[in-house]
């Protein structure tokens, strides 16, 4: 059952595309959504946006998962920051995402920090924020809430599932534990299981939050404090590891910040050095420290074999999903050695599936940029994949 809440302010309007729909809607009110770990949740709160229109037989429906520190705004002005969503320049008409064609779906993730509930929200047994006493949680959990979504919107078949990074450990998530509600997924420089050089960056970065004082021990919001000192320097390393060197050298280089020369103390002498503090201090400002704690360690624990005997394939028999895997040349927080392996995997079932690796120096956060090739593989897939399924075009 699910009983919706009143949207979350106006459609934010768009000159190239149908308006960005942001809407509430309350689940697992009835029963309890149970959570890998064991323990139980509900009811949830779900924050999601559409756009487009769902036709008549509910067979062009979207489902784009967002990364580690998205949301559902993927597209038209975002109503805390003002900038244009994080996919908009893969979103509208004759774009790969075309809300003229298909119905677009978003959902902030189970453990976010912008609508849906989390650690930041009130535990209904207490009164007071979660806290560390939400329970931890897995991208399964994160997929199963999107599940429950899906069914509240009478959606029995998702055309497409689409993500990047942590995006797109959603997608092949859906794909090995609903391969008969996913036509087609497209996993965006992503992997089947975290590696242990993530896990390390993961694990400063959740340091980094815990160790400023007004952390006070995950209860900072009922002290009325923030951890604003911590959770930016977690952001600035973290965005490092979202870039590649070509590209920081490319933009920065060694070139010194609005100076002539070195000061020798540790003001931001050089460009690298004020844009990373400019990434983290614009980071607090619109994401919960708690979050970032819970959504790091839920990707950490992310791994496809694992609960098929340490092999990957076994996730995979007999899937009837069309798989489109896309890696980027630069990205090495998900090198194209971890697609290849998922590829592997895939093709040793006998699985549809195409793979492409995208040149480009921009790393990891090339799923979020504007390249040609990129827009036109995804595209590509998608064409082919709707004329498979027969999904006329509007």
């Amino acid at each position: 059952m699910a009983s919706e809440a009143a949207p979350e302010g106006a459609p934010a309007k768009r000159a190239n595309g149908p308006a960005l729909t942001p809407q509430q809607v309350v689940l697992a009110a009835d029963e309890p959504l149970r959570l890998d770990s064991g323990a139980t949740l509900g009811p949830i709160t779900v924050a999601y946006t559409t756009q487009g229109r769902l036709n008549a037989d509910k067979s062009n429906a979207i489902l784009i998962c967002h990364a580690l520190t998205g949301d559902q705004f993927v597209s038209g002005p975002h109503p805390t920051t003002g900038k244009p969503g994080w996919w908009d320049t893969m979103i509208g008409p004759g774009r790969p995402l075309d809300p003229e064609r298909y119905f677009l779906i978003c959902s902030n993730i189970l453990g976010g920090c912008l609508g849906t509930t989390g650690p930041k929200d009130i535990n209904p047994a207490t009164g007071k924020p979660w806290g560390l006493d939400f329970p931890v949680i897995t991208v399964g959990d994160m997929v199963n809430v999107q599940r429950l979504l899906v069914d509240h919107l009478g959606i029995g078949q998702l055309f497409c599932v689409i993500g990047g990074s942590m995006g797109g450990m959603q997608v092949l998530d859906w794909a090995v534990r609903y391969p008969e509600r996913v036509f087609c997924a497209m996993p965006i420089a992503s992997a089947a299981r975290t590696s242990a050089q993530n896990i390390a960056h993961h694990e400063v970065g959740r340091q980094a939050v815990m160790a400023d004082p007004d952390w006070c021990g995950g209860r900072y919001l009922e002290q009325g404090k923030r951890p604003h000192r911590g959770l930016a320097v977690a952001r600035m390393g973290a965005h490092i590891t979202y870039l590649s060197e070509s590209a920081l050298t490319r933009k920065f280089g060694r070139s010194l910040q609005a100076r002539e020369q070195v000061t020798y103390g540790f003001d931001a002498d050089f460009q690298v050095e004020s844009y990373l503090r400019h990434q983290g201090i614009t980071f607090v400002d619109r994401f919960d420290a708690n979050s970032y704690l819970y959504i790091t360690r839920a990707t950490d624990y992310f791994d496809l074999a694992q609960e098929h005997g340490g092999v990957l394939s076994r996730a995979f028999r007999n899937t009837p999903v069309r798989f489109g895997v896309v890696s980027f040349t630069s990205d090495w927080m998900f090198p194209t050695l971890e697609s290849r392996d998922l590829v592997k995997a895939l093709n040793a079932v006998g699985a549809n599936v195409a793979f492409v690796e995208v040149e480009t120096d921009q790393g990891h956060d090339s799923f979020l940029m504007d390249i040609p090739d990129y827009h036109r593989i995804v595209h590509g897939f998608l064409e082919g994949a709707a004329d498979h399924r027969g999904l006329k075009k509007p």
